[in-house]
């Protein structure tokens, strides 16, 4: 264990470090200006929406501490790694390896008990095997959803996305939420029905 004096600079760094998740943008409108979401603001709304949602999770015995955690810290990597849109089938193929090497910096920063902790629910987050995990990455996936359908489907329209496309890469909402997986159909349909988003496409 490291002197307390010294422990205290290394987190200093990476609080210092995170303050740049402040300054990666996502393609993801914000409900009122229509200007785009910051990761930071990603993350804390995430957490708004466990703290909101946890009763709703398919797990009895959820562990809502390590659900806010791991939502707060799984985007830090994307300080170099960039946020990789959902549907850029290029960036989504190199993303992991791009973020490990992120996270084995970023981390890297706390002491090493620390860094480990905060690596370990970044990986958990990534494995999506644990209760916690499959809660944590559904509503990684449903607050962004939940955004598009309020700024009438801005980033789907602006990238071509279609219905099918929206509903393939969300499913998975199921295994943290059947219920939030169930709402979330009812609202994306609204949004093809709105013509908020496109149907599938034609070939």
């Amino acid at each position: 264990m490291e002197p307390p004096a010294a422990r205290l600079v290394r987190q200093i760094a990476f609080i210092t470090e995170a303050d740049r998740l402040k300054e990666v943008f996502r393609q993801t409108l914000v409900t009122q200006s229509r200007r785009r979401e910051n990761d930071a603001e990603h993350s804390w709304h995430l957490c708004l929406v466990v703290l909101v949602l946890a009763e709703h999770a398919e797990f009895k015995q959820l562990d809502v501490l390590r659900v806010l955690k791991m939502v707060i810290l799984h985007d830090l990597v994307e300080i170099d790694a960039g946020d990789t849109f959902a549907y850029d089938t290029v960036a989504l193929a190199t993303q992991h390896e791009r973020e490990a090497r992120a996270a084995e910096r970023i981390f890297g920063l706390l002491p090493a008990d620390q860094g480990a902790e905060f690596r370990a629910l970044w990986d958990e987050f990534e494995a999506k095997q644990t209760p916690e995990a499959k809660f944590a990455a559904a509503v990684d996936r449903f607050q962004p959803m939940l955004l598009n359908c309020l700024t009438e489907g801005a980033a789907w329209r602006k990238h071509g996305v279609t219905h099918d496309r929206v509903l393939a890469r969300n499913s998975h909402i199921a295994h943290g939420s059947a219920q939030l997986w169930e709402y979330a159909e009812k609202m994306i349909q609204a949004a093809v029905d709105a013509g908020h988003l496109a149907p599938k496409a034609k070939h």
